[in-house]
């Protein structure tokens, strides 16, 4: 029998995390959340960001890439 935990898939990010994820600065993150563009859940005060709506934001700006093109 195993000691070692499996690592656990995280399920809410931070709106820093978000940034790193997406790889772009975090007043960039908030000013896309401000916009409606990356969609958050709020926990009491705190918003998060679930991996769902991180993938939603990748395929908008996808779309907007195809568009502009």
């Amino acid at each position: 029998m195993s000691t070692v935990a499996e690592p656990v898939e995280q399920l809410l990010y931070r709106p820093e995390e978000a940034a790193t994820v997406l790889r772009i600065g975090r007043s960039m993150v908030y000013e896309e959340m401000r916009l409606g563009r990356l969609q958050t859940v709020r926990i009491g005060r705190r918003r998060l960001v679930p991996p769902e709506y991180i993938a939603q934001y990748v395929e908008l700006l996808k779309r907007e890439a195809e568009n502009s093109a």
